[in-house]
């Protein structure tokens, strides 16, 4: 049976800070090859204990709260359809990580050594201090590959592939090439990108200034320094540098690797310098955005990053997310967002594997049955694993705010990775 959301009493939380205290081996059973169904933690001969990370809560304010409602929702159906393998899936709900380093890796201790989770399902933060624990805890994890931690662990997964390898990797073109047919071709356009002054902003501008070099775009500016943990109140100087940014003319495109207080911070402030050009970014995709006219006017016009079907998707596989997120919120209809999304195929998977992993359910045998897994068709284009451990998959689509409501304007679509380097 699923669980709903535990909030954490003071008590809980002091308890989950000792946990972080423990050495790694303290009160956990690390999946070894041999372990018997029995003794694998988290698996009992009716049901698999899944927990999960997310930031719920934020210094800027920024949630990421419907993760789990997504992941709840796709449980719910598995459970509804026989479970996996006849165990059903008990989702205990996820921890809050709040984005600190610090609490991210005191929930994954308490996950796994306090409430003795199979596997981490869904992970979404914009930091993952607990992947090394739960790398040496072999315990199965899943999310979005945003971070370095998804690309090369073996037993950390992104549900769309890793999209922040490391050298010897690939890189995910949808964002530059999707761009690129926005602006009619790449050829003699220019792009500025900003992001955070954070571990994933210079990722994502280390990575993304190599893509959009790549499909052809001239890189005038690109800079992680905005601060990570508080929205700045006066835009005027970053903005500054990005209209000088291509030899003193404004670039073609501003794309932002931000969150949505910032994005609306920093779009608003070059609307009202008079900069005409692309705006894009990778979070604004949620129609609880447009509740506030100031908000929409400051996302008006924008490209958002997909790396999944858009809700507006014929598909018949987004009408069943759909679906399943109603009867997970209680038959009510409730506004899409990409956090149920990034809930609902991490838990997916994470489903699919276990599936083809059989009703002997182990760490080991988990893990053999992501060796050679892959499926096509899905709301992230074709899986594959391990392929997905070190490139993307490569899939991805951008729908532009205008007039109050999202439309596609570019639809989804596979893009050849390329290397990075």
């Amino acid at each position: 049976m699923l669980r709903p959301i535990r909030v954490l009493a003071a008590a809980a939380a002091a308890l989950a800070l000792v946990s972080a205290c423990n050495s790694a081996s303290n009160g956990s059973q690390p999946g070894t090859p041999g372990e018997a169904a029995g003794t694998t933690r988290g698996v009992s001969a009716g049901s698999i204990k899944v927990g999960g990370i997310v930031s719920m809560t934020s210094a800027s304010g920024y949630s990421k709260k419907d993760t789990d409602l997504g992941a709840r929702a796709r449980y719910l159906r598995a459970n509804a359809e026989g479970g996996i393998n006849g165990r059903t899936i008990d989702y205990i709900g996820a921890e809050d990580d709040g984005q600190d380093p610090g609490k991210n890796l005191a929930a994954a201790r308490k996950l796994v050594q306090q409430d003795k989770v199979f596997a981490v399902a869904p992970m979404s933060s914009v930091t993952f201090s607990g992947a090394d624990f739960l790398e040496q805890e072999k315990v199965p994890t899943f999310g979005w590959g945003t971070l370095p931690s998804f690309c090369g662990p073996r037993y950390i997964y992104g549900f769309n592939g890793c999209l922040v390898p490391s050298p010897g990797g690939t890189l995910n073109q949808t964002w530059p090439e999707g761009i690129a047919q926005v602006l009619g071709g790449a050829k003699g356009k220019s792009v500025a990108l900003i992001a955070n002054d954070s571990d994933a902003g210079k990722f994502g501008i280390r990575t993304f200034q190599q893509g959009f070099a790549s499909a052809g775009f001239e890189v005038a500016y690109a800079k992680a320094s905005v601060p990570g943990t508080a929205v700045p109140s006066d835009w005027s100087a970053y903005v500054k540098d990005i209209l000088a940014g291509a030899g003193g003319k404004a670039p073609d495109a501003v794309v932002s690797v931000m969150q949505t207080p910032n994005n609306i911070g920093l779009f608003t402030a070059l609307k009202r310098a008079g900069y005409q050009g692309l705006l894009s970014d990778p979070t604004d995709y949620d129609p609880a955005l447009l509740a506030k006219d100031t908000t929409k006017q400051a996302l008006d016009g924008v490209h958002v990053l997909l790396q999944f079907e858009p809700f507006e998707s014929a598909n018949p596989k987004m009408d069943q997310f759909k679906a399943d997120i109603k009867a997970a919120s209680g038959g009510r209809e409730v506004p899409l967002n990409m956090h149920m999304l990034t809930g609902y195929m991490s838990a997916d998977l994470f489903v699919s594997i276990a599936q083809k992993a059989g009703k002997d359910l182990t760490v080991a045998h988990f893990q053999n049955a992501a060796q050679s897994f892959s499926d096509t068709g899905t709301l992230v284009g074709d899986r594959a694993e391990p392929k997905g451990q070190k490139e993307s998959f490569g899939c991805g689509a951008l729908v532009r705010l205008k007039n109050g409501a999202y439309e596609v304007s570019v639809p989804f679509k596979c893009y050849e990775p390329i290397p990075f380097k």
